[in-house]
């Protein structure tokens, strides 16, 4: 979606609200255009923001994605797609993606707001990440999860046996990045917890990369 230079200047001084949404998964969604980037919110949680979303750009680079040999993507949580923007403007990485998202607004406001501005390929399924994993045969180079309720990750996916479905869907060498709230001591006591009591155990050759309030945990298949 294309906007007036004036609205993108304008929302450099002050965050301009294109639209509001809201749905039994998630009451309070808001489209914003920040600092000329879009944004997705929903209560006390930024779900996307173009390249601005900082967490994966971040890893990103430092794993040097650019250099690794990744045609299909798998995302656990679309919002408004910007794993797949990243990857593409920032990465020019050329992939074929797969989205899974369980509220149909925020796939309606991806398709809207995002997806039309990608070359790449991303087809989304309305479904739990958690079930997807654990029935689909499709095997992927790189999968993010970055699955939240308002502020939280919900306890399914703090699982063993999730990152045990999700390992099984990396081909071999295949990244798993593990998105994680890191910005206050509850968050860090809890992120730290899960990475050495659950993540390391799944996935033997794991590293953390902090990245401004948030943690990402990444895993790689053997």
């Amino acid at each position: 979606m294309l906007f007036p230079f004036w609205k993108k200047w304008l929302s450099y001084l002050h965050p301009i609200t294109l639209e509001r949404l809201s749905s039994p998964k998630n009451p309070q969604l808001a489209v914003v255009l920040d600092r000329g980037r879009l944004q997705l919110l929903s209560g006390n949680a930024i779900y996307s923001w173009d390249d601005l979303y900082h967490n994966f750009t971040i890893a990103f680079g430092q794993l040097n994605v650019e250099r690794r040999s990744i045609a299909d993507v798998l995302v656990l949580g679309l919002g408004l797609g910007s794993v797949p923007f990243i990857l593409e403007k920032v990465y020019k990485c050329t992939c074929s993606y797969t989205a899974v998202e369980w509220d149909e607004a925020v796939v309606h406001l991806a398709s809207k707001y995002t997806l039309p501005r990608l070359q790449s390929r991303v087809d989304i399924v309305v479904a739990d990440a958690g079930h997807f994993v654990q029935v689909t045969k499709a095997r992927f180079d790189l999968i993010a999860v970055d699955i939240f309720e308002d502020d939280h990750t919900p306890a399914p996916f703090e699982s063993a046996d999730f990152l045990r479905a999700c390992r099984r869907r990396l081909r071999p060498g295949g990244l798993l990045l593990y998105n994680r709230l890191y910005n206050s001591d509850a968050n860090r006591q809890a992120s730290q917890a899960f990475y050495r009591d659950t993540f390391c155990r799944v996935f033997e050759h794991a590293r953390a990369i902090e990245t401004n309030g948030n943690l990402i945990l990444v895993g790689e298949a053997e």
